[in-house]
């Protein structure tokens, strides 16, 4: 698939399975903070994302919100919409400009249940991004901020395929769930130790081992997780 807009999970799939959905799937682009799906509702389309990245995104009564979840091109954003009619309250919306391929949720949900190969390739996605989603549970209440923000930092690049990228205090601090105040001063000793250049919300990694040894353990567990699911290290 080089050259091509890449999913791995349809990837995966042989190559008549595949095939099939492509015939089906729209490119589309989304940009910066398009919403894929609302709490609590049965989501339009089903995306497969080829480039970018998706943040899910849980919002408290108060308007605070914290990211429990991410999308790249490892899987299918409404994955676990596909399980049963139990409503889901998180939110996910863009946060890296993003492509996917698309089509109608509910036609991709009557694949599922039709589709024995399709449907053990998307459960299989679903219990990787529960473990890890429950890994990340642990490390945001566990981890102090500096080695979660070199977690999180090291997550967007293996998404984006880029160490440089646009991301302001107050959005990290959003999807960490700390203070604005917490992600500055975590930003700022990364800065001073020249692993990261930091201004005006552009990033830009400098040094990736050393970014990788300042993150907690999580960003090594969520690795292994996704080889073990996907049988690659191509991606955390």
């Amino acid at each position: 698939m080089n050259g091509q807009p890449f999913n791995q999970l349809l990837a995966s799939l042989s190559p008549a399975c595949r095939g099939s959905l492509l015939s089906r799937l729209k490119p589309v682009s989304l940009p910066l903070r398009t919403v894929l799906y609302e709490p609590d509702e049965i989501p339009k389309y089903a995306h497969f994302v080829t480039s970018g990245m998706a943040s899910v995104v849980y919002f408290m009564s108060n308007g605070a919100s914290a990211e429990v979840g991410v999308w790249g091109h490892e899987g299918m954003v409404e994955s676990f919409h596909l399980l049963g009619t139990a409503k889901i309250p998180t939110r996910c919306f863009v946060q890296m400009e993003a492509t996917a391929l698309r089509m109608p949720f509910k036609e991709l949900r009557k694949d599922f249940l039709e589709n024995e190969e399709l449907r053990t390739a998307l459960l299989q996605c679903v219990q990787s991004q529960s473990s890890i989603l429950g890994q990340l549970a642990v490390c945001n209440r566990l981890h102090e901020a500096e080695a979660r923000l070199s977690r999180w930092l090291l997550m967007v690049r293996d998404r984006v395929d880029s160490e440089n990228y646009f991301l302001t205090h107050e959005f990290l601090a959003n999807m960490l769930g700390a203070r604005r105040t917490t992600v500055t001063a975590a930003a700022g000793t990364l800065q001073r130790k020249g692993i990261i250049k930091y201004s005006r919300g552009r990033i830009r990694i400098i040094d990736s081992p050393a970014l990788e040894k300042a993150a907690c353990e999580c960003y090594k567990t969520v690795r292994a997780l996704h080889m073990d699911f996907y049988g690659t290290a191509e991606l955390v």
